[in-house]
């Protein structure tokens, strides 16, 4: 009989292989019972900082069933999955995946694994060649529109700190984790509260799945930019137009990321049905990682089985929110720009996580309300307007404008960085940053600044440094759905991820692709 058993307790001192006496203990069966057992999770409860805690979620099988019942103790029962039945509309041509973004490269994967032999068309390079573009970026300034942060083979999430924490609650998330490790991803992050890869692990991976895809039958074309969707006068996908050329399909899944700024103006051509959706803006912080290892694990910070401390705050008023978001312990600020013109920042951690800064996006809430027009693109407009402030105040080299958390509050331009240099790359250009961001995005972000400080004592530092300005937080546009995981009123065109409005992340985004593939299984045949 298999159990779930929650809030098995660890000192940070003790070992977990005494999990299993502790198990042996809250179950009141011998180890001999235990036929076999795998945590499900592990997460640190620092709460109180003399008595730091790991906390475990174990799953059990054990010989015949428990006596009596055992708090936090919950049978499990074996459910049989359904399989995937194939729909009965034939398809005459190979579905088409425009991205290969979390989305796009996971419903490729399932799409793939069942004999439909995916297209997956990726307006950028290959990894490999995109991080040296990349360099050249932020070694250089010379930014290719088509090859940077947010183009290129994985996605924007390939160049951050690769988290895989989501809120969904969905059994394809244990799916997406299995995939990331058969690729090459750490065990734990099976079972860690907040598991990362790091983007020198992901980087690996994300080459490796493609590698599948492709062993599998499906192939991966990169530089292929789909400029337009082909869709008849019946209001049904006939294929993608990739320059001159037109790619004949029925289906074509649309998970080209949230920053495709084009795609969404070639959809709404098409009548597509899109409208604005809410998102967030503001400038990355960096503190010192030893203050926030100090601030959030005491006198264990530094212990080696705790590694770099994170945070996550948020701080509301009325319908308004600020928060951190995307936090990269021991991480780096990166230039995340993929218009001309244009000045974004973005977090990234390797996987040791071993930089001296710690970063996070500290960010306010924006809406439709906000962007000063109904049309359903209005949210880009009002990115780009305070991405060309930024660009303009950082000397139009894709400098980032910087300031320390201390002038910011007191609305000046720093004339030195204090304890805390930036890491921001290529280069940076003290200024106000009060004059890159809406004057009610930096009125939120005051007031909560003090609030933070409530909660992680010195987090309001006045040498902790800001950095201008974080725009692409999440999509700013969704792509309506009907029926089916269908473009509203389309018939074959699937929106998917989180440039389509439904995902928050590498998971999520990974799982929308995954109910995206078996919608289309659902409905056509393998043929």
């Amino acid at each position: 009989m298999r159990y779930l058993v929650s809030s098995l307790r660890l000192s940070i001192d003790e070992d977990i292989s005494t999990l299993k006496a502790k198990l042996c203990r809250k179950l009141h069966i011998s180890p001999e019972d235990i036929q076999k057992y795998r945590v499900v999770k592990e997460a640190i409860d620092a709460r109180k900082k003399n008595s730091i805690q790991f906390v475990y979620t174990v799953e059990v099988s054990v010989q015949g069933e428990l006596r009596s019942e055992i708090p936090d103790v919950k049978r499990i029962e074996d459910l049989e999955l359904p399989g995937i039945i194939q729909g009965s509309f034939r398809m005459n041509n190979r579905p088409i995946i425009v991205g290969t973004g979390p989305a796009g490269m996971f419903a490729g994967l399932i799409l793939a694994r069942n004999g439909y032999r995916p297209l997956l068309l990726e307006r950028g390079p290959d990894v490999e060649n995109r991080s040296e573009k990349l360099k050249e970026f932020w070694k250089r300034g010379l930014l290719d529109p088509e090859a940077n942060v947010q183009f290129g083979e994985g996605g924007a999430g390939t160049f951050s700190d690769g988290k895989l924490t989501t809120r969904i609650n969905d059994q394809r998330v244990s799916n997406v984790l299995e995939e990331f490790i058969r690729a090459g991803a750490p065990a734990d992050i099976d079972y860690k509260a907040k598991p990362h890869i790091g983007t020198d692990i992901l980087r690996e991976v994300i080459k490796n799945i493609r590698n599948e895809i492709i062993r599998l039958g499906g192939e991966v074309r990169f530089k292929s930019r789909v400029d337009d969707v082909i869709i008849d006068s019946n209001s049904c996908v006939q294929g993608v137009k990739v320059g001159q050329d037109s790619i004949d399909s029925q289906v074509v899944v649309i998970a080209a990321g949230h920053s495709a700024r084009d795609v969404y103006q070639f959809l709404l051509s098409r009548n597509v049905k899109l409208v604005s959706k809410p998102f967030s803006i503001g400038a990355r912080i960096e503190h010192p990682q030893e203050f926030i290892d100090m601030a959030q694990y005491g006198s264990f910070a530094g212990h080696p089985r705790l590694g770099p401390a994170e945070y996550q705050l948020a701080f509301k008023q009325g319908e308004r929110a600020a928060y951190t978001f995307c936090m990269c312990p021991g991480g780096l600020v990166v230039a995340a720009a993929s218009e001309e013109g244009h000045a974004v920042t973005n977090g990234m951690s390797y996987h040791a996580r071993d930089g001296i800064n710690a970063n996070s996006a500290f960010v306010v809430s924006v809406g439709p309300g906000d962007f000063g027009s109904p049309h359903p693109l209005a949210g880009i407009e009002f990115q780009r307007k305070w991405e060309r402030a930024a660009f303009e105040a950082g000397d139009g080299r894709y400098l980032a404008p910087v300031q320390t958390l201390g002038d910011f509050i007191d609305k000046r331009v720093s004339t030195a960085m204090g304890k805390v240099k930036p890491t921001y790359m290529p280069g940076v250009v003290p200024y106000d940053l009060n004059k890159t961001l809406p004057a009610f995005v930096v009125d939120m972000m005051l007031k909560a600044i003090g609030e933070f400080d409530k909660k992680i004592k010195g987090f309001a530092m006045r040498d902790a440094v800001l950095t201008g300005v974080e725009t692409r937080t999440s999509a700013p546009v969704r792509i309506l759905r009907g029926t089916g995981f269908e473009a509203e009123g389309i018939t074959g065109l699937y929106p998917a991820g989180e440039g389509a409005g439904y995902a928050g992340g590498i998971v999520s985004a990974a799982v929308d692709g995954i109910r995206v593939a078996e919608a289309v299984m659902a409905k056509y045949k393998n043929c």
